[in-house]
């Protein structure tokens, strides 16, 4: 107790090599920012009293969040970025209000049997295309209502949790918060999630695709800017006949004319592109539409609390905190610069409009535009977009070694 109320009064070293290393506790050879080079020295990190919350699974500990906001030097921590946009977003008067919803499939498994079968054999929760499905969540109704009761102790409030199409698959969609707060949620509700199975042997994954013959799974993120004291929405015109704002407008434009810079912040893993395919409830083009789940950002013109943007293109593999500050960011730059929505709204199957702009369709082209984007440096700062994109590099390497099951099928005998 001593030691917490002496880190919380100024700041607590933590070893920055969580920003030196990959998924898999690998060391990067080819960022700046920390390394051998560096020493992999104390990073000053602080934490966030107001994330305070208790731990219902594990006998209330307390439990809190933190990041590394009032270092200087460490441009690259996730959190702190997000608190960089959202005070932009104050600046101008605004409050960004933000939430997330997730799918992801849960295996009747452990983490010590997937080492030892090395991932081969993955038996689903429960089998069959059953989304929406009253039946299905009955064969573990102990975990089901477990997610719903433990994640609102969790100070988590989901406001659905239901089927989705695909064998042991599930969606919930998080309450609606400050995008901090809502960006907190949604990082702690994918470990809880995880820690939450583990009671009930089942593992869950938050991959974006696990198996190519299956849906994948997203990470939508619906979006909306308020006055800073929260009592107007701000996308709200009033107006059937034009029910954008023209606030709304400038956002969204902003939204579609940075994606294509800002794309590996929403889809950051080899995997994210496997999800991102026509045909598949993912969007693959700069688009946009009114209710259209075929483009990339989908416009719900509800009443002045619920209109809103729902951003389509992050999957469930997201950090939470990079793919809300992206959308934050690309959104005001919109506003600022007073852009103009001059796109039409995709009315139909936006896969089969081939005069839109695709997006890139691996990790390498996308972390490469990203890399050479003055507009990205614009709009994180040079400090993190040169080391997440040296990251993002650094993954299409490790995966550009690895022999997979595809290349073994195919070729092992016949070649």
């Amino acid at each position: 107790m001593d030691k917490f109320i002496e880190i919380t009064e100024k700041q607590t070293g933590f070893c920055d090599v969580v920003f030196g290393w990959d998924s898999s506790d690998v060391c990067y050879d080819n960022v700046e920012l920390t390394g051998w080079h560096t020493g992999y020295p104390d990073k000053k990190a602080s934490i966030d009293l107001t994330t305070y919350r208790n731990v219902p699974w594990d006998n209330n500990i307390p439990y809190f969040l933190g990041d590394f906001g009032q270092d200087e030097s460490n441009p690259a921590c996730p959190r702190t970025l997000l608190k960089k946009i959202r005070n932009q977003a104050t600046e101008m008067g605004y409050s960004a209000i933000f939430a997330a919803e997730f799918e992801w499939f849960n295996f009747l498994t452990t983490p010590n049997e997937l080492a030892a079968d090395k991932f081969h054999t993955l038996e689903p929760i429960s089998p069959g295309m059953f989304g929406y499905s009253q039946l299905r969540p009955s064969l573990n109704r102990e975990y089901f209502n477990e997610l719903f009761d433990l994640l609102s102790q969790f100070r988590i409030p989901l406001e659905a949790l239901h089927t989705e199409t695909g064998p042991g698959v599930y969606e919930a969609a998080i309450r609606y918060d400050d995008i901090l707060q809502a960006a907190d949620k949604a990082t702690l509700f994918k470990t809880a999630v995880k820690e939450i199975a583990y009671r009930h042997g089942i593992v869950a994954t938050f991959m974006a695709k696990w198996n190519e013959n299956l849906p994948g799974c997203s990470g939508h993120i619906h979006q909306s800017i308020w006055s800073n004291d929260q009592s107007k929405n701000l996308f709200y015109s009033g107006d059937k006949a034009k029910p954008m704002s023209s606030m709304m407008e400038s956002y969204l434009a902003g939204l579609l004319y940075c994606l294509p810079e800002v794309l590996p912040m929403y889809a950051p893993t080899i995997n994210s592109y496997k999800r991102l395919r026509d045909g598949a409830w993912a969007p693959t083009t700069v688009t946009w539409g009114h209710d259209n789940r075929t483009t990339a950002v989908r416009v719900l013109n509800g009443d002045a609390k619920s209109t809103r943007l729902e951003m389509r293109v992050p999957g469930s593999d997201i950090n939470p905190y990079l793919a809300m500050a992206a959308s934050l960011a690309s959104g005001l730059y919109g506003v600022r610069n007073g852009l103009k929505l001059d796109t039409p709204a995709i009315v139909g199957n936006a896969y089969a409009n081939r005069e839109v702009t695709k997006l890139p369709s691996n990790l390498l082209d996308a972390t490469r535009q990203m890399e050479q984007s003055k507009l990205a440096n614009e709009l994180f700062g040079e400090g993190f977009t040169n080391h997440f994109t040296k990251t993002r590099e650094w993954e299409w390497r490790e995966f550009g070694k690895a022999v997979t099951d595809w290349e073994l099928k195919r070729y092992f005998e016949i070649i």
